[in-house]
């Protein structure tokens, strides 16, 4: 068998007339800037989330620098977030001109660790950007407290975690702002870059709107930035978030399938459930110390697996002014050797599950 780790013509497949007619639409009205597809799915994933705002722009990564443009972010200060995740994380922060402070996860998931935040806290720091990585929620009260207590704000990275929760509520609804990435991958995906920003404040929600159309139309308010979400992709997303809460219904079961298959093998950590939160599993993530031969191992067998992220973001050549070492952040060094991602979409077969399964018991030599 040849298993992709994702397939998103089979996603394509199964709704194409509804994707063809959206796109259709739009270029029939030429509403490929603005317009009513953007306006609906504003209204539509701001519902899906539960906050009174949604507000569209170019990528997640944009999205994260409009949001710390909003809470005043400026050169001299300090962000505390997580030392594994993607790299649009942290080099928003530094674009403002604000310093990322990196602080090491937790043993049992790939979130922060919020017993080590606020021994990183200084007169400068204004700010935590928490990711919920993977689509596990952080601890979001620990984090909350911790912010009331030293006066910060909380922008939440969601770029992988649409629909996860924290004790009962959606993420994204923690936060000052939280972000939004519908890179063709996530778990609600467009078919180019996109991305939003959701907050229930009003007065955020309209500077954000503002700065990410130039600050205006013909009578500026201010310098702003273009990052627009396209029209055609907003289509395209209006048509898959009908089908949001199946698939991640889909990702769960087949990712509790890998658990109750996988259990035995002593030599994986598999992804950890928390009773007071819901995992959408973004990425099924396991960790091993032979990780790299069972990813050769898999591709031999035609089956594709990836490594997010290999390096940990303080020990990226991008951060070597912050003389960091492996041993500043213990657990998530470890585990940037140990982790590989395994296939998992919405419409994985059982059989190709079943595939990966056995031949990772073959290479254990557990069959």
């Amino acid at each position: 068998m040849e298993i992709k780790f994702i397939d998103l013509n089979i996603q394509y497949q199964n709704i194409k007339k509804e994707i063809d007619d959206a796109i259709k639409k739009v270029i029939r009205e030429s509403s490929f800037i603005g317009g009513e597809e953007i306006n609906r799915f504003e209204n539509n994933f701001a519902n899906l989330i539960g906050t009174k705002y949604s507000i569209s722009c170019g990528n997640g990564t944009d999205a994260l620098y409009i949001a710390m443009k909003a809470l005043n972010l400026s050169p001299g200060q300090e962000v505390i977030t997580t030392a594994h995740s993607w790299i649009a994380t942290s080099e928003a922060i530094s674009q403002t001109g604000a310093k990322p402070v990196f602080v090491d996860t937790e043993e049992d998931s790939f979130c922060i660790n919020t017993k080590l935040i606020e021994e990183k806290i200084t007169k400068n720091t204004v700010g935590i950007v928490p990711v919920h990585l993977y689509g596990q929620s952080c601890e979001m009260d620990s984090i909350k407290n911790i912010a009331k207590k030293y006066n910060l704000w909380i922008i939440e990275d969601c770029a992988q975690s649409h629909l996860a929760e924290y004790k009962g509520i959606k993420v994204g609804n923690f936060g000052n702002l939280s972000t939004f990435s519908f890179y063709p991958g996530k778990n609600l995906g467009a078919m180019g870059d996109a991305g939003c920003i959701n907050t229930n404040s009003k007065e955020l929600a309209d500077w954000c709107r503002l700065f990410a159309r130039h600050g205006g139309k013909n009578n500026h308010a201010f310098e702003g930035i273009n990052s627009r979400m396209d029209g055609i992709q907003a289509a395209i997303l209006n048509a898959k978030i009908n089908h949001i809460q199946n698939w991640t219904k889909s990702r769960i079961k087949k990712a509790l399938y890998y658990n109750q298959s996988l259990q035995d093998i002593i030599q994986l950590t598999l992804p950890k459930r928390f009773t007071h939160s819901k995992h959408v599993y973004h990425l099924y993530t396991i960790k091993t110390n032979h990780r790299d031969e069972l990813k050769n191992f898999l591709l031999s067998k035609g089956i594709q697996t990836k490594v997010n992220y290999p390096t940990i973001l303080p020990l990226l050549p991008a951060y070597k002014f912050l003389d960091k070492k492996n041993t500043d952040f213990p657990v998530s060094s470890k585990y940037q050797n140990e982790i590989l991602s395994l296939p998992l979409y919405p419409e994985i077969s059982i059989e190709a599950q079943n595939y990966i399964i056995e031949n990772i018991k073959k290479f254990f030599k557990l069959i």
